[in-house]
């Protein structure tokens, strides 16, 4: 396989062929190369670069990441597989610009870097370097530390240390406009990774109260997991670098609470879906905006479900993850993705500069 087809096979469990070094790499062969004919179809984003990368974490674990940043308007299109889509981006183009603004993304439960790629974009053309992990123990391929919430603000954190640290585009950074945005569990990821201190002792009562709720049927997943969050008394990483965080759809918000969340002193955007039925209201979104120090910027999404937060599916998605992909009648996911991409963009332009 030719360097320009930087995959995941986001349908089929294919084995990695994984390098623990910080360099662009290519996973597997995909079945068929992306045509000539169908290339005119695919979605073109002159002017935005695109890396796929694997790193380290701190375990020495492997550690996918897909990175999306400002590129020369006439850098080559190269059609390149992003998750389940084949998009045209300018394949490892050099960056353009210098004093850019940073923002880490992390996924949902289960998930994979590539779940918000249209937003990453959107920041991209807007002159932003965009970074996202898939969170090695929780995702589609391994759910084997889907209960370990601690992990995942760590994770974040040495993706952000390798963006400013070892990046071979670092220089273009600038260190003091660093946002962070997540979805779902990865909602709930950013607001710990900018200050927040949950109470995991919660989720025991919580799910008592709530059985069927999905945070809890997750739980009952996994032996001895509930005694074991009632008893945790985790070191919660956190890091000042963060100015900015957008959180859609918080997954655990009623962990926090105003004495787990009075650390969180940055512009915080805030969003809910008003049909949620993966994580009810007013529990998890509302709960966080409750508690936060400072009112964040907060939409409620009129008759939108948790999933919409997602990229609008494709063919292949629709078939192999239609859950993930249905939206309530009359809900539009793809205009719904143009507002929430604007408003996003335009909360770090106003947070972070630019």
């Amino acid at each position: 396989m030719s360097r320009r087809h930087y995959a995941l096979a986001a349908v089929a469990s294919l084995a990695l062929g994984l390098t623990l070094a910080a360099t662009a790499v290519a996973p597997p062969a995909l079945a068929a190369e992306p045509s000539p004919a169908a290339a005119p179809s695919m979605p073109a984003f002159p002017g935005v670069g695109f890396q796929y990368l694997q790193i380290p974490d701190a375990s020495g674990t492997p550690v996918e990441v897909g990175i999306w940043y400002p590129a020369a308007a006439d850098a080559p299109l190269v059609p390149s597989r992003v998750g389940t889509y084949v998009l045209k981006l300018a394949l490892d183009a050099p960056v353009r610009g210098a004093h850019l603004p940073l923002v880490v993304m992390s996924h949902g439960n289960g998930g994979e870097f590539s779940g918000h790629w249209d937003t990453a974009v959107a920041l991209a053309q807007a002159g932003f370097v965009v970074a996202a992990l898939t969170h090695p123990g929780d995702n589609w391929r391994d759910q084997s530390r889907a209960v370990h919430l601690p992990d995942r603000p760590l994770q974040l954190k040495h993706l952000l240390d390798y963006m400013t640290d070892s990046w071979p585009g670092r220089a273009a950074l600038d260190p003091a406009r660093i946002g962070a945005f997540g979805f779902s569990a990865g909602g709930f990821t950013v607001l710990a990774l900018a200050g927040g201190e949950p109470d995991l002792g919660t989720v025991t009562p919580h799910c008592a109260a709530h059985p069927d709720y999905y945070d809890c049927t997750l739980v009952r997943r996994f032996p001895g997991a509930a005694e074991s969050l009632a008893k945790a008394r985790p070191a919660w990483t956190h890091d000042t670098r963060i100015r900015a965080v957008v959180s859609a759809a918080p997954a655990v918000g009623f962990a926090f609470g105003k004495e787990g969340l009075k650390g969180v002193t940055v512009p915080v955007q805030l969003w809910r879906a008003e049909k949620d039925h993966i994580l009810p209201h007013p529990l998890y979104a509302q709960a966080v905006r409750d508690d936060l120090p400072t009112a964040p910027d907060y939409h409620e999404v009129a008759g939108a479900d948790h999933f919409d937060f997602l990229v609008p599916c494709n063919d292949i998605l629709r078939k192999s993850a239609a859950f993930i992909c249905q939206s309530l009648p009359g809900f539009d996911r793809a205009a719904f993705h143009e507002t929430f991409d604007r408003e996003v963009v335009a909360f770090f332009r106003r947070t972070l500069g630019g």
